[in-house]
């Protein structure tokens, strides 16, 4: 949500100056009557962003593509083989596999496909009388099959596995909400009047804890799926001049972007772990099968799907955000008190907008104002962080770039040197998405770099005129 629109330009007032004679290693401006002016930020072009059933039912392509293959690891034959050596006249030993435990894999896998259709089939709108029915018996038809087959497959598994396998099977969803914030509280605080902040849960006695635990379980369920499923807006971004509403923003994107990565971070292992070792605890101890291929093949897949909803989550808006709030923020760097002993210093100040090359007083340590303007508190190292990453509006999809680029060189080397056909069929199959991810992150690249260097050369053009 934007902030509240703040008042016009206000002069820079300083404290009383702690030092006032010079220094020959440091230098720092006095702070008279100053108007701050605001920052220009870039004007980016619109990217095209895939919508959300699309990108869900990519991904979950890409996930089936890679159990298809670990499936053709495991369960491979020597069908080539004349006939006197009887091996199988199919590739894959098809009567060894455990179709219910595909099922389940499969639904799992599919589990951000399903809530994506649900969603869509959900909207509410005006609709003519045909296409609000469609949708309602979509919404039935996915809903029921799933939970249909899912109900099916348990049952048998219940009646042919025991409790440990089923427990191995099942494991990852007891960790999977406390893993995403169970131990906050959601209660809405003054963050613009209408950001939610997260914080610490008050420490209590042992009944309210119990009888907020359901609370808390149901308000972190749906933070996760309005963060999973894009149920929220695009956060927007107001200039303003005012200290604490550009911090506030910043903790508000902060947890937004938190969110973001904690839900990349637990779909890509859990996706690995459904992809990579759950077929594996459940084959024959009789049967054979390659482990460092499965191991392989588990960290493909997390960093692939990790780079994947990266790009989706992170689109190139929400990162010129993310860009315009650190150049707001600014940033202060320590410097050693015995170096500036003798150079004008001023006690740090919340209400103040600090300029650049200013040094400041704060928790008896010396910072130096980095930034345009710096608002950031000196100490927190959460708003040194977010300056760092998000100062250069290009950095993200720079080490994207780079971590896309790294697994598909590694894969390509993987495929040269490999001398098994199943390991030869499976990187060849890999590769298709990790090539799709690549072209797209170089095309915001590409595209994002000519509007950053255009503005940042206009300006530069100004104020030499």
């Amino acid at each position: 949500p934007p902030p509240r629109s703040a008042p016009g330009p206000r002069a820079v007032t300083a404290a009383r100056p702690r030092r006032s004679s010079s220094g020959p290693g440091l230098s720092s401006p006095p702070l008279a009557a100053q108007t701050v002016v605001p920052l220009r930020h870039c004007k980016i072009p619109e990217l095209p962003v895939e919508r959300s059933v699309l990108f869900e039912l990519q991904l979950f392509f890409c996930h089936l593509v890679a159990l298809f293959v670990h499936y053709i690891n495991i369960y491979k034959t020597v069908w080539w083989y004349p006939p006197s050596h009887p091996p199988s006249h199919t590739s894959l030993n098809f009567h060894l596999i455990d179709f219910n435990v595909l099922t389940v894999t499969t639904i799992v896998l599919a589990r951000r496909l399903i809530g994506a259709i649900v969603k869509e089939a959900s909207q509410s709108g005006k609709v003519s009388l045909p296409r609000s029915v469609l949708l309602v018996i979509t919404r039935f038809a996915v809903l029921t099959g799933t939970g249909w087959s899912l109900c099916q497959s348990i049952i048998h598994l219940f009646r042919t596995y025991s409790f440990l396998n089923l427990l191995f099977l099942c494991y990852p969803f007891g960790m999977y909400i406390p893993f995403l914030q169970l131990n906050c509280d959601f209660r809405k605080t003054g963050l613009f009047s209408q950001v939610a902040n997260i914080g610490p849960r008050e420490t209590g006695d042992m009944s309210s804890r119990g009888k907020d635990y359901l609370t808390v379980l149901k308000e972190t369920w749906k933070q996760h799926t309005r963060q999973m499923y894009g149920m929220e807006a695009m956060p927007t971004h107001a200039c303003c001049l005012s200290p604490d509403l550009i911090r506030n923003e910043v903790e508000y994107l902060k947890m937004d972007f938190n969110w973001r990565m904690k839900e990349v971070l637990v779909s890509s292992m859990l996706s690995a772990y459904y992809v990579a070792f759950v077929p594996v605890w459940f084959v024959k101890n009789t049967q054979y099968y390659d482990k460092r291929w499965s191991c392989e093949l588990f960290l493909l897949v997390s960093i692939s799907t990790s780079v994947i909803l990266m790009q989706h989550l992170l689109p190139a808006r929400y990162c010129d955000l993310l860009h315009k709030a650190a150049a707001h923020l600014g940033c202060w760097q320590k410097v050693d008190p015995a170096l500036c002993s003798n150079v004008l210093q001023h006690q740090w100040t919340e209400e103040c907008m600090w300029p650049q090359g200013v040094l400041v007083k704060h928790s008896k340590n010396v910072y130096k104002a980095v930034g345009h303007y710096n608002v950031a508190v000196p100490s927190d190292v959460s708003h040194f962080r977010f300056h760092f990453f998000f100062s250069k509006p290009l950095r993200i999809l720079n080490i994207l770039i780079v971590l896309e680029g790294a697994v598909i060189f590694y894969q390509l080397y993987s495929l040269i040197s490999s001398e098994k056909w199943h390991q030869t069929i499976s990187l060849a199959l890999i590769l298709f998405s990790n090539y799709y991810a690549f072209f797209k992150l170089l095309r915001d690249r590409l595209v994002l770099g000519k509007a950053y260097s255009y503005s940042a050369s206009r300006d530069s053009e100004q104020k030499l005129n």
